[in-house]
């Protein structure tokens, strides 16, 4: 089993990193929606990218931090995570 980062994570990481409140629902729902709509900007995708490297221990993709919306950086960090972690 691989240990993708969901939506609930996201949302979580959101919140810790960026102080942004965001329903998992709502993320699932508009993940093809900027990162911008829901008040997240380049510095406070940082630091969610941060808190998944201390989290897993691995380095994030370098392009992560530069997802335009949530489902890219699903996409892009769900891919560097090694299967089993």
């Amino acid at each position: 089993m691989s240990e993708n980062i969901t939506a609930e994570e996201l949302a979580e990481l959101m919140k810790k990193a960026a102080g942004i409140t965001v329903a998992p629902e709502e993320l699932r729902e508009r993940s093809d929606d900027s990162f911008d709509t829901f008040g997240i900007d380049s510095l406070g995708l940082l630091g969610i990218v941060g808190e998944l490297e201390k989290r897993y221990g691995t380095p994030m993709p370098p392009d992560s931090e530069k997802s335009k919306s949530p489902r890219q950086f699903l996409d892009a960090v769900n891919s560097a995570l090694p299967a089993g972690a």
